[in-house]
């Protein structure tokens, strides 16, 4: 048995909707954060899978852009974590509500 193009993107398919539904389901902001990253990784997948079957680079080279995004974002977000956490003492996304000025 081959894997196909579309095997890769069922895969990616079905790491998106678990990240979407984290995402929509979970209270805690550390795990919104985690089901985003899979969600961003699934993409990835995506990328790689059309690189791959196409016999192009690009796909590639807007996954290892993708990555770089994530980072920082992993990065900003983590700040903000603490930054919350450490004036409401919770990360449950219902405090963030309290936030609005």
């Amino acid at each position: 048995m081959e894997i196909t193009t579309e095997h890769y993107l069922v895969l990616s398919a079905l790491l998106f909707v678990i990240g979407a539904y984290g995402v929509i389901v979970r209270r805690n902001l550390i795990i919104v954060l985690m089901c985003l990253e899979l969600m961003l990784n699934s993409a990835n997948l995506a990328f790689v899978a059309f690189s791959r079957a196409l016999g192009d680079m690009t796909g590639q080279v807007f996954m290892i852009m993708s990555i770089t995004v994530a980072a920082a974002e992993v990065a900003v977000g983590l700040a903000l974590l603490v930054a919350i956490y450490s004036h409401r003492e919770s990360l449950d996304i219902d405090i963030l509500k309290l936030l609005k000025g």
